[in-house]
């Protein structure tokens, strides 16, 4: 009985200073990602201004050919929103809508991913030549819990990787399209 109580006190003494410790850790998180395209800043600006064309480079909703895709508002620019629903674990359901664009400088969305949270997506753009550096960025508030907290030190791997797959097939796509 003794043993089991020491165990018991080690483990909620672990279970507190694993708390503390998570308040050490940011709250605000930033997943970033960048490529060049050759394509002019115009031609990347217009493809990544509306919602439509995501369906044809994401890295989520190409993933589940079942997905459920509701277009709402301007096809381009402020108001532009996309809602999308689909059985698929790593595409669940959710909301994107265009929220802030400069022409040719940056597109930025805010995403709803109901009980999981919400975010800022951005896309920049800056030109290097006859080519255009696009950036992909995602901010978002991890919450004060200590599990969204410890889930913030993971997000660029769960996120990154994605972003650089989406990244590849914008190229790609936009590339071909000369």
């Amino acid at each position: 009985m003794r043993m089991l109580k020491r165990i018991l006190t080690i483990l909620i003494a672990l279970i507190v200073v694993l708390a503390c410790v998570s308040f050490v850790f940011p709250r605000q998180v930033k997943v970033e990602r960048s490529i060049k395209i050759e394509a002019p800043i115009s031609v990347v600006f217009a493809q990544l201004n509306g919602l439509k064309s995501m369906a044809d480079w994401s890295p989520w909703l190409g993933s589940d050919p079942d997905i459920k895709l509701d277009y709402s508002g301007p096809e381009t620019g402020v108001g532009a929103k996309l809602v999308w629903s689909s059985d698929h674990p790593n595409v669940g359901s959710g909301a994107q809508e265009i929220i802030e664009m400069v022409e040719n400088e940056k597109v930025v969305s805010e995403l709803d991913f109901g009980a999981r949270g919400a975010a800022i997506a951005a896309f920049t753009f800056d030109d290097v030549g006859e080519k255009t550096n696009v950036t992909w960025s995602l901010e978002t508030d991890m919450g004060a819990s200590p599990v969204g907290r410890y889930m913030g030190l993971f997000m660029d791997r769960m996120v990154g990787a994605d972003y650089e797959k989406g990244l590849e097939s914008l190229k790609a796509m936009i590339e071909a399209n000369g």
